[in-house]
């Protein structure tokens, strides 16, 4: 309406329709057509005032507003269309199926002019910008990160932007990671926690599986790990619906800002020297800008905000990851590749494991069960010698050092022999030396040692002749013969001397 009012004031001041064509106002032909309406309705007349807003669009509204002279051709299936449109369908695809199945013939501009009538039709997408106290909350996103090179490996590998932003200063915290593992997850947050010297009241975040377990919109599972994170923060965790990532979109318009601002044109030498540039970025140039929205630096906003965080734990949470994991026959569990032993009676069963950096815990319901040093390396186990079944336990604490120590104990034949049998280069004699040692229950330490003597006699020094020697008796035999050529040595007069019936006999 306000060109309208120019165009009828120029022409009271007396301007043609070609000088108010050329000024862009109005063509000509329109301008004669205005100037005729209004002569007739007397607004040319410089004495008058002129008619309102309200008067102008009620007249120029319905006598230049031309009446449909034609229908579309896609009329019969504007129905179709527009239940297609609500299902997320393309308009060329549309078209073709359009051609395909129903042998229409017209182009795909009659489909674009439908659609566009049926998006003026629908009511506007209209939003809510979300609004933040200091201290009150914090969003958090992964973005895609350069490829560097592993230090460890040698090899390329994908990282990924932690990012961290607090929703009232916009101060960021931004760290390059490997993986997305909720052993990594945890960990940014705690240094996250301490980059900013404070926690916020609630954390929102998307629902990635190192978070949030279960995704939906009133009911979500939350990571075990994280929700112990978030007790001994004391921070809120508010996940956002499932495939509305509106609700962070501070966050994810600072991972943007970070792919655009600080990647473009830097070299990195690894993993540290990328977080080391980022956190002299973040403090510096993305820290003094002036935002977008605030139109504020985050840092000084950041210096209001600091002191109504929450403060961090005097001692900070043990932060570990939870996982189920079964009993395997041989009483070992697996966790990333390495093994770790509970008690034997325990086989077979269902148990949570607790992970930290140092230390693996395992739990029966809420019992503590067993507890090991964290493996790094793939294929270590892990194993508490009380954990076994007695007899792997008996057997393990049979080593060559005990069988010894016992045979030392017994006499200096068992000793001996046991010596000889660990000297063989062939077998290995473990089982012979326990059983060798295990035979003082059934016969006693006199007998065995008398036995072992007999089998050194004889060059058998095997666990099969001792045997035989106590079973059949031959140890008490060759004692009372030792004992009775002995004797008869001393009374012949000589201990050295033998005659040849005495020689033969032994």
């Amino acid at each position: 309406m306000y060109h309208y009012r120019q165009v009828l004031v120029r022409m009271r001041q007396g301007d043609t329709d070609r000088a108010i064509a050329r000024s862009g106002l109005m063509g000509r032909r329109k301008a004669g057509e205005v100037r005729e309406l209004a002569a007739s309705r007397g607004w040319l007349d410089a004495t008058m005032p002129l008619p309102d807003d309200a008067e102008l669009a009620s007249t120029f509204e319905r006598t230049t507003t031309l009446p449909a002279t034609c229908v579309s051709s896609l009329a019969p299936f504007r129905d179709q269309i527009k239940a297609w449109a609500e299902a997320g369908i393309q308009g060329t695809t549309m078209h073709a199926a359009l051609v395909r199945n129903r042998g229409y013939t017209g182009s795909y501009s009659a489909v674009r002019r439908v659609l566009q009538s049926l998006a003026t039709s629908r009511p506007p997408d209209a939003t809510v910008r979300l609004a933040f106290a200091p201290g009150e909350a914090a969003q958090v996103d992964f973005g895609a990160g350069p490829e560097l090179v592993d230090g460890s490996t040698g090899e390329i590998r994908k990282t990924w932007f932690f990012v961290m932003t607090l929703c009232w200063s916009r101060h960021q915290y931004v760290e390059l990671i490997w993986d997305q593992r909720v052993e990594t997850w945890l960990a940014c947050h705690r240094r996250a926690f301490e980059w900013f010297g404070g926690v916020p009241a609630r954390v929102i975040i998307d629902n990635a599986k190192c978070a949030i377990t279960r995704a939906c919109a009133r009911d979500p599972e939350v990571q075990r790990a994280y929700a112990e994170c978030a007790e001994g923060y004391g921070f809120r965790i508010d996940a956002c619906r499932p495939r509305d990532p509106q609700k962070k979109g501070i966050v994810e318009a600072g991972v943007k800002y970070v792919k655009r601002s600080f990647l473009p044109l830097r070299d990195f030498r690894d993993l540290a020297d990328a977080n080391r540039q980022l956190a002299d970025w973040v403090m510096g140039a993305a820290g003094n800008r002036s935002h977008g929205t605030t139109r504020e630096q985050p840092l000084a906003r950041f210096a209001t905000e600091k002191p109504l965080l929450q403060a961090l734990p005097d001692v900070p949470p043990a932060l570990g990851v939870w996982a189920g994991v079964t009993v395997h026959r041989d009483g070992h569990v697996q966790f990333e590749s390495a093994y770790y032993s509970v008690p034997f009676a325990l086989i077979g069963q269902r148990l949570w494991l607790k992970a930290t950096v140092g230390t693996v815990q395992l739990y029966r319901k809420h019992v503590l069960v067993a507890t090991h040093l964290r493996q790094t390396r793939k294929g270590a186990r892990a194993t508490v010698r009380d954990h076994l079944p007695p007899e792997a336990i008996a057997w393990a604490m049979a080593d060559p050092q005990w069988c010894l120590k016992q045979s030392e104990r017994i006499g200096t034949s068992c000793h001996a022999l046991i010596r000889r049998l660990f000297a063989d280069r062939v077998l290995d004699n473990l089982r012979a030396a326990q059983g060798v040692i295990r035979l003082e229950k059934s016969y006693g330490a006199i007998r065995v040692e008398a036995a072992c003597a007999r089998a050194l006699s004889f060059d058998a020094p095997r666990y099969r002749t001792v045997k035989d020697i106590l079973a059949k008796g031959l140890d008490q035999q060759h004692a009372q013969l030792a004992f009775d050529g002995l004797a008869d040595t001393y009374t012949r007069g000589g201990r050295f001397c033998r005659d040849t019936p005495s020689l033969l006999k032994h």
